[in-house]
């Protein structure tokens, strides 16, 4: 499901803790070491660079991944964070970025390109959900 679909079930109050969620997760993308670039890597180096690579590309539909992915590709201390700010047990946590991770991507990385390291991709998450009305 990607960002802007999370957005509108918020707005029409289905979202339940979809907005903590992307919070808790834009907010683990923005503290990446080396922020989006660093997590993209991360997933590279994890056996995920095609999953990643459509997530950055426009034009093709997000690939997939499972929760054991994604705490493959970023480890666990990340998964515990946003585990905590959501108050679910890290294996829900890992399932919620799994979900929720390929479409913020999506939306980070307009026209292809992993903004540089110097972007505030919280703020710019945030923008996003604040064009929604919340």
């Amino acid at each position: 499901m990607g960002l802007l679909d999370l957005a509108g079930e918020m707005l029409s109050g289905q979202g339940g803790g979809n907005q903590n969620a992307i919070s808790a997760v834009l907010s683990m993308v923005n503290n990446h070491p080396g922020g989006l670039p660093g997590l993209v890597s991360s997933f590279e180096q994890g056996g995920l660079g095609g999953a990643v690579s459509s997530w950055v590309s426009p034009g093709t539909p997000n690939q997939p991944v499972s929760g054991q992915q994604v705490q493959g590709a970023i480890g666990s201390a990340q998964i515990q964070e946003v585990a905590a700010k959501l108050g679910v047990p890290p294996e829900a946590a890992s399932g919620i970025i799994a979900q929720v991770l390929p479409g913020i991507i999506d939306h980070l990385t307009p026209g292809g390109q992993v903004p540089a390291g110097g972007s505030n991709l919280l703020e710019m998450g945030e923008g996003l959900l604040k064009a929604f009305g919340h």
